[in-house]
């Protein structure tokens, strides 16, 4: 002894539960929407460091998996925070000064130092000698 009409969220004894079945697919929807914000919130630091020097990407990456693996957040916050900071390059300006020493000092590297030395004339050809004027040859 039913009512002629139920509300939308009854379901019917011989039908199928709509409500349901959309709820199953907004709650799929929602984990795959929440997964993949996780995912990118994640990989948030990876993504700022992308832009600076190689060796601190290559440490905020695996800072970031051993917080995935680890389940430890201090690993997260201190790539998010070595992301953030820019690492001055001290390589290129020491490395300018090396050079600017080494034009200073006229010095070769050490594989070029036995080329630019002089060879010895060849045996044929006559060895000039400077005249002095006291008569000594």
């Amino acid at each position: 002894m039913s009512p002629h009409h139920l509300p939308f969220y009854l379901a019917p004894g011989s039908g199928t539960d709509v409500l349901m079945v959309v709820m199953g697919l907004f709650l799929v929807g929602t984990l795959l929407w929440l997964g993949t914000l996780y995912w990118r919130l994640h990989s948030l630091p990876e993504r700022m460091a992308h832009k600076s020097q190689k060796l601190q990407f290559e440490i905020v990456a695996v800072l970031g998996l051993i917080s995935l693996f680890t389940h430890m957040h201090i690993f997260w916050v201190a790539g998010l925070l070595l992301a953030l900071i820019d690492i001055p390059d001290f390589g290129t300006p020491l490395r300018s000064i090396a050079d600017s020493v080494e034009k200073i000092a006229d010095g070769t590297p050490a594989g070029a130092a036995e080329a630019a030395q002089p060879s010895p004339p060849p045996p044929d050809m006559p060895i000039a000698v400077e005249a002095r004027g006291n008569g000594h040859v």
